[in-house]
């Protein structure tokens, strides 16, 4: 089972509940960023590239649950930065549990095994681990050698553990298919409990802005890479809705649902979406009203948007649409693949 169905009926029932209170834009995943420091410097992400004081901020358990009561969101993805260099990080995981939030840990992997004491299994916490594909290439994209292994031996533990592990994969430019289908024939082995594939986005401050995906090479790569699991010959554990994988590879065409995916961190709200970097609101709310939201996605002819197919805009997307009627059968059978 890619998504638990606890998880799939909860946030269901949610979407139900929303469009029953006449409710057009609200959140389903809170992107909760608790600090943006990091023991990597990965040359796709900017996070790191803040200036030193933001570096040394990090969000205080409250803050975490005023944010994520403010926004009501039935699922916090805990990305950073690496959430588990926060002092109080065991503290902020086990409230949001306390809340019934389906928790994603986002982490590189290199302290799980010696934070792992700090958690309790649950079916509200996930480890989400980021893996970029095999040994030499995931050591690339990361700059680090070794990073790999660890990660790897840090899955094996958590799951010996009892404890929820998926995966989160970026995919750039001069991705080779078949080394990437290799690499979700391994995940598979690790028995793990769902795989996330996206590509990457150019984040204006990530210092690396030579391979990230333009629109139609992301459809042409991914319809290569997914081949095997269109076809059924690959049963490959993707955490993700199926109607998303259809839009990566231009089998959809839906447009962003910016404010599907909130993102908060020690800088507030950011507008509109963690991608783009157009300054920050103090609330939720001031966020959600305030946005002129037709100025973003592919469809607004937003020069910033054109190229992003990203899943923390298209994923909302493809969950409303996979609960209208005609889409029904098919999203429930994707709970049980």
């Amino acid at each position: 089972m890619a998504v638990q169905l606890q998880q799939a009926i909860a946030v269901g029932t949610y979407i139900l509940r929303q469009k029953l209170l006449g409710r057009k834009k609200f959140p389903l995943v809170l992107m909760l960023e608790p600090l943006f420091r990091c023991n990597l410097a990965c040359p796709g992400c900017g996070k790191i590239q803040h200036p030193l004081e933001i570096l040394k901020q990090y969000l205080s358990p409250e803050d975490c649950f005023k944010a994520v009561d403010e926004c009501g969101a039935p699922v916090v993805s805990i990305p950073g930065g690496e959430p588990l260099l926060h002092p109080q990080i065991g503290e902020i995981v086990k409230g949001l549990v306390d809340r019934a939030k389906f928790v994603y840990l986002c982490t590189n992997g290199i302290l799980l095994e010696e934070k792992l004491h700090l958690f309790e299994p649950s079916p509200y916490l996930t480890f989400s681990v980021h893996l970029d594909g095999l040994r030499e290439t995931h050591d690339r994209c990361v700059d680090r050698t070794g990073v790999f292994d660890t990660a790897v031996k840090a899955i094996k533990t958590a799951k010996a553990k009892g404890f929820r592990v998926s995966t989160n994969t970026t995919v750039f430019e001069g991705t080779d298919p078949q080394e990437m289908r290799e690499f979700l024939d391994f995940l598979n082995s690790l028995n793990t409990d769902g795989v996330m594939i996206s590509p990457g986005y150019s984040y204006e401050w990530a210092p690396d802005q030579e391979h990230f995906l333009k629109r139609e090479q992301t459809k042409a790569l991914f319809r290569q890479i997914l081949e095997p699991w269109k076809k059924g010959t690959k049963n490959w554990n993707f955490n993700h809705n199926p109607l998303f994988l259809d839009f990566l590879m231009g089998e959809k065409d839906y447009d962003c649902t910016p404010w599907g995916s909130p993102s908060y961190s020690v800088l507030g709200w950011q507008k509109p979406c963690y991608l783009l970097n157009e300054g920050y609101y103090q609330s939720y709310q001031e966020l959600l009203n305030n946005t002129d939201w037709e100025k973003y996605g592919q469809k607004s002819g937003n020069p910033k948007c054109a190229d992003c197919m990203v899943h923390c805009g298209y994923e909302p997307t493809a969950a409303m649409e996979a609960l209208k009627i005609e889409n029904t059968s098919r999203a429930i059978t994707s709970l049980f693949r």
